[in-house]
């Protein structure tokens, strides 16, 4: 009896921290199995059959690595990944430097700091699906009475259309303002996060030094400091834009001569698995291909950066 009572102190921990680890972490644990895990398990296991219309395939409908060789060899599948790096390119620079920008600004202020945080991370809480909606209908709208076609009346300008898909590609400044509207704030936070982990002795060492606030500071001292935190955002921001979806299906899903150019890799397979088709075995293998270059993309991301690299700061 008494082994019994000691295995099971054990098993519980002092104090039965271990029961109430369980109680608080097991629901979510159970939630991340069956909604995550489990459909993602299940969606390899999809990408080996001729799954049309259906999500449990019989054994006769095996094609093996079939789907993967179609999917490799689709010319819309390949360029919807050069939209990928078409987006990639705009968006992680320009929100690296306005999310960098504003955490410089607001780690600056001597008043109202926590409100401007706050207002600039206010963004993020916002839908994508909103956010798109409102660039469409409101701001970006083709019509004189869009606030963008409003702005350029005053200026002496001609209404644009901005989500035409024929040249020039406008289309291009309304998805990139938006998701930098929308993700800004959070990278904010990240870079406040590391300002504040730089010790004020360096900036006086610097300045004992000789070195004048402003550039020199920040070129010497600031930068270098942040690289631990830069690493993270333009891993993140990759990653980010590999799964953009939201922006690209609300705001050109019903453009007229929608080109496969303008499809990111995550709406292509949208269509491909959820469209007339339905081919849920073709979708799921190209599911399966963009999760395996994303993981490719941040392993070499990291160790090209040295994320983690000993000595580290």
């Amino acid at each position: 009896m008494r082994d019994g009572t000691v295995g099971a102190g054990r098993i519980l921990g002092p104090q039965r921290r271990n029961l109430w680890f369980w109680v608080f972490v097991g629901p979510f644990v159970v939630g991340l199995g069956l909604f995550t895990y489990v459909p993602l398990a299940w969606s390899v296991y999809l990408s080996f059959f001729d799954a049309h219309n259906t999500v449990s395939p019989s054994g006769s409908d095996f094609v093996g690595l079939d789907n993967y060789g179609a999917m490799l060899g689709d010319d819309a599948f390949l360029g919807s990944l050069g939209t990928f790096l078409v987006f990639t390119a705009f968006i992680v620079p320009a929100t690296y430097a306005l999310s960098l920008g504003l955490a410089l600004m607001v780690n600056r202020l001597r008043i109202a700091q926590a409100f401007f945080r706050s207002v600039f991370f206010l963004p993020t809480a916002c839908s994508y699906v909103v956010a798109a909606v409102i660039w469409k209908l409101s701001i970006f709208n083709g019509v004189r009475f869009g606030l963008a076609n409003t702005v350029l009346g005053w200026l002496g300008g001609e209404d644009i259309a901005w989500l035409s898909t024929t040249d020039p590609p406008w289309y291009w400044l309304v998805i990139v303002t938006v998701r930098l509207w929308l993700q800004a704030g959070f990278y904010m936070i990240l870079f406040l996060a590391g300002l504040q982990r730089i010790s004020p002795q360096l900036y006086e060492a610097a300045a004992v030094d000789g070195a004048r606030p402003g550039w020199q500071t920040f070129r010497h001292i600031t930068f270098p400091q942040l690289r631990a935190t830069s690493v993270a955002v333009v891993l993140l921001l990759v990653i980010n834009a590999f799964q953009a979806f939201d922006e690209f299906y609300n705001l050109l899903s019903d453009a007229r001569g929608y080109p496969p150019y303008a499809r990111p890799p995550l709406v292509y397979l949208y269509y491909t698995a959820l469209g007339q088709d339905q081919n849920l075995g073709l979708g799921s293998a190209g599911a399966v291909i963009l999760a395996l270059i994303i993981a490719v993309a941040t392993v070499l991301q990291a160790r090209w950066f040295g994320l983690g690299r000993k000595g580290e700061d």
